[in-house]
């Protein structure tokens, strides 16, 4: 994505943070399970994290007895994520972009995106997060991917319930204009819209991490295990646990 329009598209959630707070799902307590087991997550633990939104990762993280510090760009979202985290006095959200904010002093066990990685440049995102860590801290990243036939005939069979929701959206398939069927399947809207819930939302999409350690504070992490499986019947293979966070005093 080039870096104009990046940094365009990023900025549009700002733009309706209320609206965001409300219909953004959050995500499952496997994923912050499975960061306690890879990343050592836990009470006292000082955690960075880039890119909050409205603080969906950031609240159960807190209430996990986390030290944090959330860089937010938006304005009106670090506003929204202020207010919901008001009540850990051991949090405390930044405005600012990740990419000019400088660094404390004092390492983070833990930088953590979720679902915000992809916004950062990446020609800073690896780099900046190596140096804010401590020795042997963990990178972790949350990415959702479409599941259960996200594929590109998915998208097309579903473009006419996109043209009856979201009229103004054109209609295209891989960039090239489609011709408006009749509704495949799509059923007419309601009089008002619905409520959307978190659990329908995650019905679509499954949340995915990986978490990366880095053994130096100035090096960018070199090794990636994969966690967060949609369904963790059984522990995904990985490195062993990871010792507990520094005890070192809140930011």
């Amino acid at each position: 994505m080039p870096g104009t329009d990046r940094e365009r598209r990023r900025s549009t959630f700002d733009e309706a943070a209320e609206l965001y707070d409300r219909t953004r799902p959050g995500y499952p307590a496997a994923l912050f399970e499975d960061l306690a087991r890879l990343a050592g997550v836990g009470p006292g633990c000082r955690v960075l994290e880039v890119g909050p939104g409205t603080g969906q990762a950031t609240v159960p993280l807190a209430e996990r007895g986390c030290r944090i510090v959330a860089v937010e760009l938006g304005e009106h979202l670090a506003a929204v994520a202020r207010r919901r985290l008001a009540r850990f006095p051991a949090v405390q959200v930044v405005t600012a972009a990740f990419e000019d904010w400088p660094l404390p002093a004092e390492p983070f066990d833990l930088v953590l995106a979720a679902t915000a990685f992809h916004w950062i440049d990446p020609a800073v995102r690896v780099a900046k997060a190596a140096d804010a860590l401590r020795p042997g801290g963990a990178l972790a990243t949350i990415a959702t991917h479409h599941i259960a036939g996200g594929d590109l005939a998915f998208f097309d069979e579903a473009q006419a319930c996109y043209e009856r929701w979201d009229p103004e959206r054109p209609a295209t398939s891989a960039g090239t204009p489609n011709p408006r069927p009749a509704a495949r399947g799509c059923r007419p809207p309601p009089r008002s819209l619905p409520p959307v819930r978190s659990s329908t939302a995650r019905a679509a999409s499954a949340p995915r991490c990986s978490a990366a350690t880095s053994g130096s504070g100035r090096t960018p992490p070199p090794a990636t295990a994969g966690c967060c499986s949609p369904t963790p019947a059984t522990a995904p293979s990985g490195p062993p646990p990871r010792p507990a966070c520094s005890t070192a005093s809140p930011p």
